[in-house]
């Protein structure tokens, strides 16, 4: 017996070091969220957060960190400890083209690793009715005549480089116009402030189908799953619009493998429930669950293409 205890622990010692560390989480997990609350990162994060909490018997608690294109919430965890405690859900363009557009980042890209792609969807490019625009041709016609503004959550948001990619495109001067989150940037349309916008589906489908909102495209490669009806910028004739938001996790570059494993498979597991893709539809999110590698190679794919874009066309915080 005494020869099989001491086997036991020579044993034990041996094990790598992440074996005798306590099973991650043994404590509460913040999420934080660096876009405003209501929006489809936020909705995300909250949908995760509960199924987590069961399965972990953890809290997982959702802060909000808005502000600068999402700059504030991924330097709050770019300087959090690495350890898998503190995960920035968000979306790609404080990776891929904030560090084009702020000529002072509070964190770089390197900062932080990502978790998963967890989904992508397009934007809805619709004007006010008043416009009598129905078609993007239309759009595209009166923007190389008339000023035109449109509305975005703000500088270096998608609804931003949806501006850039139009006028880079079809030569149009739009002007853009942004405020603080997409709820405001769609009610900027709706009350006929903007001409338009090009801006998450789910916040301006209610107000299309109500007659508020004219809808033109969808800016995904294929049709939108809330809206058939309406076409995609390249059956439109404007396949160069195409443009997807991605909404991914990350944690700090450091974080231990384990941890981001464990992690990974959970988010997995969570995001493979009926309940919780039927969440993810109702957004006009497609699911991606992309990690490792392949992530952040279509991180870096978007930061290169972006960056042409941002180049191009002087695009820059105001």
């Amino acid at each position: 017996m005494k020869k099989l205890l001491a086997a036991a622990l020579v044993a034990a010692a041996c094990l790598p070091a992440f074996a005798q560390a306590p099973a991650w989480p043994d404590k509460p997990v913040r999420f934080v969220n660096n876009f405003p609350a209501g929006g489809p990162s936020d909705l995300i994060a909250r949908s995760l957060a509960d199924v987590l909490a069961k399965q972990f018997h953890q809290p997982f608690v959702v802060e909000n960190k808005a502000g600068a294109s999402g700059n504030i919430g991924a330097d709050v965890v770019a300087k959090a400890p690495a350890d898998g405690y503190t995960v920035l859900f968000g979306i790609d363009s404080t990776f891929d083209a904030n560090p084009h557009i702020y000529p002072h980042m509070p964190f770089q890209p390197a900062d932080l690793r990502p978790v998963m792609i967890i989904a992508s969807s397009g934007l809805l490019v619709g004007v006010h009715p008043s416009t009598g625009f129905k078609t993007l041709a239309d759009l595209v016609a009166a923007a190389k005549t008339k000023h035109l503004t449109f509305s975005s959550a703000g500088n270096g948001s998608p609804g931003h480089l949806a501006v850039s990619v139009f006028n880079e495109a079809t030569g149009a001067k739009i002007t853009h116009v942004p405020y603080k989150g997409n709820t405001p940037a769609v009610l900027a349309v709706l009350s006929g402030e903007v001409t338009g916008g090009t801006l998450a589906t789910p916040g301006m489908l209610p107000h299309v189908q109500a007659g508020k909102i004219t809808a033109l495209a969808v800016t995904s490669h294929t049709r939108s799953t809330l809206a058939p009806e309406i076409p995609t910028v390249a059956e439109a004739g404007l396949p160069q619009l195409e443009q997807e938001v991605l909404y991914l996790a990350m944690v700090p570059a450091a974080t231990p493998e384990p941890v981001v494993q464990t992690l990974q498979k959970a988010m997995a597991d969570a995001l493979a429930r009926a309940d919780v893709r039927e969440r993810l539809r109702k957004l006009d999110l497609h699911y991606e669950g992309i990690t490792g590698a392949a992530a952040a190679k279509r991180l870096a794919d978007l930061s290169q293409r972006y960056g042409k874009i941002i180049r191009a066309t002087g695009m820059k915080v105001e």
